[in-house]
């Protein structure tokens, strides 16, 4: 039986596509990227997310624990590699200092959940979005979901990074409306250096989901200091402007997931990013409309 990880179900959200819509993030990602807001979503296995904030410190969690992986000195000690995922630290926690990341779903049980909302998306034109993570990672079980998606008359939305073999967008191409295809750098020593991966895949994927007639919207996270010069700009202009791009997306960075870094017990590369201005903003805005095309700051 196919099964899908998962680490979240969003429901009622109204960006990552059009109308109201339930957006299923999947848990691993083959990049990296510094300003990631859902670091939760770049390992493939299950994690343990702990938020200190919380904790008394009553030590329920190393009494229960089957791995023998917590121990209690000043501080809680957490050693993941003897975590069997039992479960006992979060279902003894009083304080819901712990949360198990990655839950498995069938194709049924997660139809179920989707299913739930089917009457807003159908009155506000909206549907299913399948983020990450990166959704095509779980390709196999992502082909049947998008093929009953479509068979129950849902819009289909697949967030991207694009890092993936052409193969697996051939296998879900039929039964997907839209691509929200992400572009970081056009530079590929400067995308690896910011993400861990080089940028041809992506770029070439791209090139061939034009060509194949794909409805893609371009994505740009915009990180001053990082990719808001003008020459990525302007790189990335002069190749979208040979594809067939419906809608380009401008999503301004921000900090809102860079506690989860500290609850994972991972480093967050803050150095130098920052929001761009308003002005920036607006001035990148105006260079994609003088190229013609469709353009929005935000999702």
């Amino acid at each position: 039986m196919k099964k899908g990880r998962i680490i979240n179900i969003q429901k009622y959200c109204v960006h990552d596509g059009p109308g109201i819509r339930t957006t299923v993030f999947f848990k691993g990602c083959p990049l990296n990227c510094w300003w990631c807001h859902n670091p939760e979503s770049q390992k493939f296995e299950k994690e343990m997310m702990y938020n200190h904030e919380k904790c008394t410190m009553c030590g329920e969690c190393e009494k229960r624990c089957e791995g023998k992986g917590i121990k209690l000195t000043e501080n809680i000690f957490y050693d993941p590699t003897k975590c069997v995922f039992c479960e006992n630290c979060i279902d003894f926690c009083i304080n819901n200092a712990r949360e198990m990341i990655g839950k498995e779903y069938t194709i049924s049980e997660l139809m179920k959940e989707i299913k739930k909302d089917q009457m807003f998306y159908q009155e506000s034109g909206g549907g299913v979005t399948l983020s990450g993570g990166e959704v095509m990672t779980q390709i196999t079980f992502v082909e049947e979901l998008v093929r009953r998606c479509k068979e129950n008359g849902m819009h289909v939305a697949i967030d991207t990074c694009g890092y993936v073999p052409f193969y697996s967008f051939e296998r879900i191409l039929d039964n997907t409306d839209i691509f929200l295809y992400d572009i970081k750098l056009i530079d590929s020593k400067r995308h690896e250096k910011y993400t861990g991966k080089p940028n041809e895949l992506i770029l070439d994927n791209m090139k061939k989901l034009s060509e194949k007639g794909a409805n893609i919207h371009l994505r740009i996270p915009l990180i001053e200091g990082i990719n808001t010069d003008g020459e990525n700009i302007e790189g990335i202009i002069k190749f979208a402007s040979d594809l067939k791009i419906s809608k380009v997306n401008l999503l301004p960075y921000h900090e809102i997931g860079s506690d989860k870094y500290k609850r994972l017990n991972m480093d967050y590369k803050k150095g130098g990013m920052v929001r761009p201005t308003d002005q920036r903003l607006e001035e990148i805005k105006a260079m994609f409309k003088e190229s013609k095309f469709e353009v929005k700051i935000g999702g």
